[in-house]
């Protein structure tokens, strides 16, 4: 199975500059815990999250709307194409301990977001199917999530190993 079949389109994304006020905003309306960061071309450039938001605000003692996202966002960039299958974008996720990725075209542009929410209702559509074919499994994603909320030095010994 593809990442386009369950990657979800349509995703709010702010900019580097925005305030933290202004994501948290589009983050409450969307009912999500991240969204990613693009500039002007909508090339994602990060992610943000509410805890990153929070942690920002509470460690430099300042309002959201004193703090630019740039600030308060990801360091690093993991994500996945909507023609990549979805083992693979789970791999990342397990690697690289994310809970979502931002789905890109060609050129890095946003095109939607994947994340281990989607896998789970997947794999619980799945379990009830009469079909035999399963492309996620309760499993695989148990051991997704594992793998996500372990240390980071577990996790890294454990893929490198596989």
């Amino acid at each position: 199975m593809k990442v386009e079949a369950l990657m979800m389109q349509g995703v709010a994304s702010c900019r580097a500059e925005d305030g933290g006020n202004q994501a948290a905003r589009m983050m409450w309306e969307r009912d999500c815990g991240s969204i990613p960061v693009v500039d002007e071309d909508r090339h994602v450039v990060a992610m943000v999250t509410d805890r990153d938001l929070c942690m920002a605000s509470t460690m430099e003692g300042k309002a959201l709307r004193d703090i630019p996202v740039q600030r308060a966002m990801s360091k690093e960039l993991w994500s996945c194409r909507r023609d990549d299958e979805l083992s693979g974008a789970e791999h990342v996720m397990r690697e690289h301990q994310v809970r979502r990725l931002p789905v890109v075209d060609s050129e890095g542009r946003l095109e939607g977001i994947l994340t281990l929410s989607d896998l789970v209702r997947e794999a619980s559509k799945q379990s009830k199917s009469k079909s035999k074919k399963v492309d996620v499994s309760y499993g695989e994603v148990a051991e997704t999530l594992s793998d996500i909320s372990a240390p980071h030095d577990e996790v890294r010994a454990v893929v490198k190993a596989s």
